[in-house]
């Protein structure tokens, strides 16, 4: 019997100790056993004394005071010398403090009893003063803010490439400006420890500059000479020469963007005495003529074979009726106001720059841009194909007297224009690695066609007993082609690439 009383005994002991372990467990690890959901005392809120109220006590009084204080508030916001101002009244009535709140009486509350106790005896001899942002009441100040935010900031501007094509060092760089951003962080905390002191409140607009990242030794090295073409106009008159450097001149300069689309036409304007063209030779139906602007397609094709060894795409280019003596066949670019046009494209990366220019003898165009690959060039190569014989002379009569200080009587001639033969042939660009041919591209295939010979006779007869003196005028057959002046005419004509070309 003293034996079962004393186990019962030990059983109580072991389950007093049980119990007892528990219950410190739980107090010293666990949150307790009767958590308070009240507030620390000498707890403040937005200036509220909060202590021992409960979370929805405290947002009923804390979002009471807050939406009080709301049509009193004025906000200046100033930035560089401009202002802004916000008045509580324009805003939304908006309550949502039940979150920040309940996150004010969690603090402290986790751990074991000890520390929790810890916590509670600094917050009543310290105080805890918490500040709940204004944004929690008034509504839309998020948008209000960004509204001003995007008139302050700045986007940075990159720096610019001058192109001086007239000046010894043709580039350089123009700084750029720095990009201005706002600190938004900064700005809500200097808002909101503004607000707890006053109502009306005046706030500088926090920013800072972005400085942009740019290797201005790197810009100016993707710049290069990528090609250069000359023709030579030293036997034209200086009326044909002022009318070749006033359209290179259009083009002196230029920064052509890439993707932009440039019309040779459209850049130098009306070839007109009043845009400043003068009078010279230029070909008109297989005839060399007066008129304004002679000479201005010799710019353009100056400018064409350039724009091929640049590597830079020709839309639209026409060939004269008259082989040009300045460049190969396949490799002039006849232009005429209405009807033939010299139109490129910018298809590489990065815009390119032209420098077009005349000198005493010689036409210059130079393109700058992005290097080609090392190691990789461009060439052109003509390639005659055929003869197109003429068919001889044709005598008209001078039906109007338009020629009679030539011609009066049948039989009496006077030669307008000698026949002249006509080719076939084509141009390529060639695409070179290592000065190989890598590859090779058709650019052009062309006919300039046969001219026939011009003579003019007089229409009146003879009269009884007149004689005519013999004539000087020799009457040309229709052309024979052989295969010797075929072999002499492509000896000429492929003996020099456009790209070497310099007559």
């Amino acid at each position: 019997m003293a034996k079962k009383k004393s186990s019962i005994i030990w059983l109580m002991g072991v389950s007093i100790i049980a119990v007892g372990l528990l219950l410190f467990c739980q107090f010293y690890f666990g949150d307790g056993l009767n958590e308070s959901t009240t507030f620390y005392e000498n707890t403040h809120i937005n200036g509220v004394n909060v202590s021992g109220l409960t979370s929805k006590e405290a947002e009923e009084i804390v979002s009471s005071k807050m939406l009080e204080k709301r049509d009193d508030i004025e906000i200046t916001l100033t930035c560089s010398g401009e202002k802004w101002s916000l008045k509580g009244s324009e805003f939304e009535v908006k309550n949502s403090i039940a979150e920040p709140i309940s996150q004010v009486l969690s603090y402290g509350r986790s751990g074991n009893i000890f520390a929790k106790k810890k916590i509670e005896n600094k917050v009543k001899k310290e105080g805890l003063n918490v500040n709940i942002s204004y944004k929690n009441v008034l509504g839309g100040i998020e948008d209000k803010l960004e509204d001003i935010i995007a008139k302050v900031e700045t986007n940075a501007e990159n720096a610019q490439v001058v192109f001086n094509p007239n000046s010894e060092k043709m580039f350089s760089v123009e700084e750029g400006k720095n990009a201005l951003k706002v600190d938004r962080d900064e700005l809500n905390t200097k808002l909101d420890e503004a607000l707890k002191e006053a109502n009306k409140v005046t706030i500088e607009i926090p920013t800072t500059e972005v400085v942009p990242k740019l290797d201005k030794e790197a810009l100016l090295k993707q710049i290069t000479l990528r090609s250069s073409f000359q023709t030579s106009y030293a036997t034209s008159s200086n009326d044909r020469k002022s009318n070749v450097k006033k359209a290179l001149s259009a083009f002196n300069g230029k920064i052509i963007a890439s993707g932009e689309e440039v019309s040779f036409n459209a850049v130098t304007g009306p070839r007109t005495v009043e845009n400043g063209y003068k009078k010279a030779n230029i070909i008109m139906n297989g005839v060399y003529v007066s008129g304004a602007g002679g000479g201005v397609c010799q710019a353009s094709t100056t400018l064409y074979n350039a724009l091929l060894l640049a590597d830079v795409e020709v839309l639209a280019s026409s060939h004269h009726s008259l082989p040009a003596s300045y460049v190969p066949l396949s490799f002039d670019a006849m232009v005429s106001e209405g009807y033939a046009d010299l139109v490129f494209k910018n298809t590489l990366d990065s815009p390119i720059y032209i420098k077009a220019y005349g000198d005493d003898t010689t036409a210059h165009v130079e393109i700058y841009g992005q290097p080609f690959e090392e190691g990789k060039s461009i060439k052109t190569r003509a390639e005659f194909v055929k003869i197109l014989p003429h068919d001889g002379d044709k005598i008209i009569q001078d039906e109007n007297g338009e020629y009679t200080n030539y011609v009066l009587y049948k039989g009496e001639y006077h030669r307008l224009k000698y026949p002249r033969e006509g080719y076939e042939s084509k141009g390529y660009v060639q695409y070179l690695e290592d000065g190989k041919v890598v590859e090779e591209k058709m650019v052009r295939h062309d006919y300039y066609y046969p001219q026939s010979g011009l003579i003019v006779e007089g229409k009146e007869s003879l009269g009884e007993g007149m004689t005519l003196p013999a004539s000087n005028v020799k009457l040309i057959p229709a052309q024979r082609v052989t295969s010797e002046s075929e072999e002499r005419i492509k000896n000429k004509i492929e003996k020099l690439s456009p790209s070497e070309y310099n007559p």
